[in-house]
């Protein structure tokens, strides 16, 4: 079969983040399987997202994608969609009355449902992303399936864009498990010398990084020596330096920047356990990866984190915006190694379900038929 997947994030794991990577590992997942696929990527960048995203979609709308079936990630394919074919659409993708589909089928895939999204999000941010809300809203009404990585994801889409729930399928995200097993253990493992706590997120204020590093002043107080290590970039990246500057912090909280994955493997296995007290997120492939490397996590209860994340099994899930909660569930880690190492390898084996062709199966079984 051949598929064509649209998507106009950029196409690198710094800059697309869960979306790219978790795209990436779905293309290789259905190659594996034998089928073709090709990604169409962003191409023109004006420096202006919404309006890059816009101009992508118009040359898609330009020059149809030719495929067996056609994959939209978020927003994309929506002028394309609004063209392909006035045959009208049942809920479960085939035209009233069971007659023959007439035009390509198409599956809009929602990694980050935008709507979701821009509650956490101030002023022009937020406009433009009301702006994509409203095309991705008229994406999933145009699609024949629209699939969703966790069931919370599902109810959001339900009530965002009224999507009926027989259009809807659930598809985890991947995780090239191979891949990162070969990078954890090439990595050279720094010595364990000082407790270490792991951060890797795109710096947005939905990701609540503030809570982990006011978490990280009431740590010090108790366990002098703990790191606490953040990988990422973004939006908020110059006022969570402000803050760790305010709280005194020094190299109790270090900010690593972007780095390569070899890096990040480096990273993974050089740490205690992980912590992310994001508040919104759609699956959270950060958490997935932390767990392939054995690391206990600590999260918040929130959005669609408690599907991945079993609170005591393999890790420790706070009510979100709680520093005091972050802290005291870091701290019983830190201090209790046959904990991290019982639910680390708990986690570990949790995340098997989510290697590249199992997914890669699970997404075509979840296909309009």
């Amino acid at each position: 079969m051949r598929f064509e997947l649209l998507s106009s994030t950029p196409a690198s794991p710094t800059e697309g983040s869960g979306t790219f990577v978790a795209l990436d590992g779905l293309a290789r997942g259905l190659g594996r399987l034998g089928h073709a696929v090709t990604v169409r990527p962003l191409g023109l960048r004006t420096g202006v997202h919404t309006l890059d995203r816009w101009l992508y979609n118009a040359r898609v709308a330009g020059a149809p994608p030719a495929a067996d079936v056609v994959v939209g990630v978020d927003l994309d394919g929506f002028l394309w969609a609004r063209r392909r074919g006035a045959t009208a659409i049942s809920p479960l993708g085939s035209p009233p009355g069971g007659s023959p589909r007439t035009s390509t089928p198409f599956v809009v895939m929602l990694k980050g449902i935008i709507a979701d999204e821009l509650e956490n999000e101030r002023g022009l941010v937020r406009a433009l992303l009301g702006l994509q809300a409203r095309w991705e809203r008229a994406n999933t009404a145009r699609a024949d399936r629209v699939i969703v990585p966790s069931r919370y994801s599902a109810a959001v889409a339900r009530e965002a864009y009224a999507i009926p729930a027989a259009r809807l399928a659930v598809v985890p995200e991947p995780l090239d498990l191979a891949d990162w097993r070969r990078r954890f253990a090439a990595a050279a493992r720094r010595a364990a010398d000082r407790p270490t706590v792991l951060a890797v997120a795109r710096m947005y204020p939905r990701k609540r990084l503030e809570d982990l590093l006011e978490a990280a002043a009431i740590l010090k107080t108790r366990i002098p020596a703990v790191q606490v290590r953040i990988v990422g970039e973004g939006p908020e990246s110059a006022r969570l330096r402000a803050r760790h500057r305010a709280l005194g912090l020094g190299d109790a909280a270090v900010f690593l920047g972007e780095v390569s994955r070899s890096t990040l493997a480096v990273e993974y296995v050089g740490a205690h356990c992980f912590c992310l007290p994001t508040v919104q997120e759609g699956f959270g492939l950060a958490f997935a990866e932390a767990m392939a490397a054995g690391l206990p996590v600590v999260a918040c209860r929130a959005a669609a984190v408690p599907e991945l994340v079993e609170d005591r099994r393999t890790g420790f899930l706070v009510n979100p915006r709680s520093p005091d909660e972050l802290a005291m569930a870091l701290e019983t880690l830190l201090t209790n190694e046959g904990l991290r190492r019982e639910l680390g390898a708990t986690g570990a084996r949790r995340v098997e379900a989510l290697d590249l062709e199992r997914v890669a199966a699970r997404f075509l079984e979840a296909l309009p038929r």
